[in-house]
């Protein structure tokens, strides 16, 4: 990623990664820490979004605040020739966050995983039930969040 970015990009990601205030000019205070105008501030974030750089904008839901308190990574084990299509299946449901490819290890026979947000342990388990139901895999498993320690998404 650092071969796109040009020290002024680099510094426009350093201001914005930590979140954009809620005001009536939300990149103000961007465009004075960066020397910039605000169009330009715009301009640069919408360059970059186009690049890939910048996936999205948009809010950060605090889920456990609006009651979604149960988390559980889903570990699946999945036919090696199936994995892509299960796993464009999986990614389709709405409450699978992320979703990911892994090898596998001699006692670990696990190589896909998903990581599914409800209200409870009771509704993630139905959820994985759906999932098993779409996909064909039933040989999974529920690992369930007991603690969060840090949240964070990478950072410059």
């Amino acid at each position: 990623m650092s071969d796109k970015l040009d020290p002024l990009s680099r510094k426009i990601l350093e201001v914005t990664q930590h979140g954009i205030e809620y005001t009536h000019s939300p990149f103000k205070k961007i465009a004075e820490e960066t020397g910039l105008s605000e169009q330009e501030i715009v301009d640069r974030l919408k360059e970059m979004q186009s690049q890939g750089i910048i996936r999205r904008f948009g809010a950060s839901i605090g889920h456990r605040t609006i009651g979604i308190t149960a988390n559980a990574m889903c570990i699946w084990n999945v036919p090696d020739e199936q994995v892509e299509d299960v796993g464009k299946v999986m990614s389709n449901f709405s409450e699978v966050t992320h979703c990911y490819e892994r090898p596998r290890y001699p006692d670990w026979p696990y190589n896909l995983f998903t990581m599914v947000h409800s209200y409870s342990k009771k509704d993630c388990e139905t959820i994985a039930g759906k999932i098993a139901d779409a996909t064909g895999i039933y040989d999974y498993r529920l690992l369930f969040s007991e603690h969060e320690f840090k949240k964070t998404g990478v950072r410059l």
